[in-house]
């Protein structure tokens, strides 16, 4: 794990949710872009370092945005890497500053999500997809999922109404999140457990609504930020692997196992320091498997971790045992606005450290373990990233 000293986080955005849109992605990206650059009191021009995520640019692309937006970039790159595009372009953005590549680089996820606009995205994912999945009537993530899901069910004894526990909490979560698509809802364990079955073991509640909108942040020198007077979280660790444990017939681990323990040592923190966690949550399963991957308990016991922990934002559930967890709702009960989703952890948790979260605050909080998850093919997804991040006042 190499140092990431010197470079900062800072002007979240999430932009524009919404169930569906005529809006395209290059809209959502720019209206983000623009948020970010008002919130940082910045021009077009102090940005030159752009990295973009989207599923639905179509024959744009990152280098078209920068015409689209009147921009000169010095650095720019595309990650197609689905929920953990975030983290990953974070790990590059401040390679980039570090280097002196750029000064200032704009890291945004967004998607539109125009009427039955999912079909096409899903059908198309990848040659996985289209030669193995569809062919054989199994179209788009949820098939997936439900292998997944009814695998590790079987192999660890995880029950529905542990999964409710993660899509329970985070709906409160959402319930003081006023963006969240589905934060003016409440959620309890009969409405989920009665929810229509989707697929294997998965139901209504376990299966994230796809949706338009942007997320985004800056990433710069801590002096340029301390210039600008602008509030900024610190990157303590960061990792990445992709298509680890190939070997596994269905998924029941990330790549997460084999960096977690860099990742700790690197920011000189374990599990027991971490004050919220925000995991990809596409399926409550996903967050399992993350949850255990990252030290927070052993492979196998997440189901009985989520029973007996808190993972309300503030802390007012039941349990003595307390972690935020997707602490603005999570895909679960915001929604799933594409590739920006890979993003909404990063930007929630810069909120929080950086005392901007007036609806959901976590208390007191200084470290944040954020947890990236992509690309799912039949039988697993194949990127996975993770970032220890700390607020200034350490």
């Amino acid at each position: 794990m190499k140092d990431y000293a010197g470079v900062v986080l800072a002007a979240p955005v999430s932009f524009g949710y919404a169930r569906q849109s005529p809006r395209g992605a290059n809209w959502f990206i720019g209206c983000t872009l623009a948020e970010m650059l008002r919130q940082a009191g910045l021009a077009k021009d102090d940005v030159d370092g752009l990295a973009v995520s989207s599923f639905s640019l179509g024959a744009d692309s990152a280098i078209t945005l920068t015409q689209h937006f009147q921009m000169s970039p010095r650095w720019i790159d595309q990650l197609p890497y689905g929920g953990a595009a975030g983290l990953v372009a974070l790990r590059r953005a401040a390679r980039a500053v570090q280097a002196g590549d750029a000064e200032i680089v704009a890291c945004i996820g967004g998607d539109g999500a125009a009427h039955r606009a999912f079909e096409g995205t899903a059908a198309n994912f990848s040659n996985f997809t289209i030669d193995a999945s569809f062919p054989y009537g199994a179209g788009g993530p949820n098939t997936a999922f439900a292998l997944i899901t009814r695998h590790y069910m079987e192999r660890f004894g995880a029950t529905r109404e542990d999964f409710a526990r993660v899509a329970l909490d985070q709906r409160y979560n959402a319930n003081h999140y006023p963006p969240a698509l589905l934060g003016h809802k409440t959620l309890s364990l009969e409405q989920y457990l009665g929810a229509r079955p989707i697929a294997g073991p998965l139901h209504l509640f376990d299966c994230v609504m796809p949706c338009a909108g942007g997320e985004g942040f800056l990433m710069m020198s801590e002096d340029r930020a301390r210039h600008l007077g602008l509030p900024y979280c610190h990157i303590l660790a960061a990792g990445e692997l992709h298509n680890a444990h190939r070997d596994d017939p269905v998924q029941f681990r990330g790549g997460w196992t084999e960096y977690a323990d860099a990742l700790y040592q690197a920011a000189a923190l374990g599990p027991e320091d971490i004050d919220l966690l925000q995991t990809y949550d596409d399926y409550p399963v996903i967050s399992m498997l993350q949850m255990e991957d990252l030290g927070f308990c052993a492979k196998g016991e997440g189901p009985a971790f989520v029973r007996d922990t808190d993972l309300r934002f503030d802390g007012s559930g039941q349990q003595a045992r307390k972690l935020p967890h997707n602490t603005s709702g999570g895909q679960l009960s915001v929604g799933q606005a594409g590739s920006a989703a890979g993003y909404m952890g990063i930007v929630e948790s810069i909120r929080q450290l950086t005392g901007r979260a007036p609806h959901n605050p976590v208390s007191g909080a200084r470290h944040a373990m954020v947890s990236g998850f992509g690309m799912i093919n039949y039988d697993r997804g194949l990127c996975s990233a993770a970032a220890i991040l700390g607020s200034a006042q350490q």
